[in-house]
């Protein structure tokens, strides 16, 4: 994919104004999850639609801090990955786990999806496409894709990841890439950040 066709990096407002405006429309929880998913995880939507709760729950039945995502839920067998989970998703998923305990009554911790229908006990990685091209075209977001949530958690991981003595080498075990250029190609450059670091030669 050239450069120029990749999916638009989200900004920190555009995020907070989806989270915020999922949750008050219908499977409000479901969609919330799944866009954070995207956004805080960096997760593709084949990886959302094939995410189960025995990825994400420790042994004594709750949920744990990170996302054991198996290689048969990603790409092979360099997909699969532990994400640990950014707080706001976390607490995200605590709620949807609880609506499923309360109201559904098929509901079995090993072998659920965390992502499912109306009908039908799991979705596919089309469907989740389709959500995201629906909420980007409600808020008006040309260029924005399914792919959009994943480059901007790449990026922003990347910007801090020295901040907190990490490498680009982590960045590319938390987005499950096999080669560290690619993963490269996924960050979208900073222009105020290239005049400034120039400044300070």
């Amino acid at each position: 994919m050239g450069i120029g066709k990749q999916a638009k990096v989200l900004t920190k407002n555009q995020i907070d104004i989806i989270a915020e405006y999922l949750p008050s429309h219908r499977n409000g929880k479901r969609n919330l999850v799944i866009f954070l998913l995207s956004t805080k995880a960096g997760m593709r939507a084949k990886e959302i639609a094939c995410l189960k709760w025995n990825m994400l729950l420790t042994s004594d039945g709750t949920l744990g801090e990170e996302i054991h995502l198996s290689n048969d839920a990603s790409k092979g067998s360099t997909g699969g990955r532990v994400i640990p989970m950014n707080k706001q998703l976390r607490q995200a998923l605590v709620q949807l786990f609880q609506e499923e305990i309360e109201n559904n009554r098929l509901f079995d911790t090993h072998k659920a999806f965390v992502i499912r229908t109306e009908r039908q006990s799991s979705t596919t990685a089309q469907a989740i496409v389709n959500l995201f091209g629906g909420w980007y075209k409600i808020f008006g977001l040309v260029g924005c894709s399914s792919h959009s949530g994943r480059r901007t958690f790449i990026t922003n991981t990347a910007r801090k990841i020295s901040t907190v003595g990490g490498s680009l080498k982590d960045i590319q075990m938390l987005a499950g890439h096999s080669s560290l250029q690619t993963t490269q190609r996924y960050i979208d450059e900073n222009k105020d950040a290239k005049k400034r670091v120039v400044d300070l030669v």
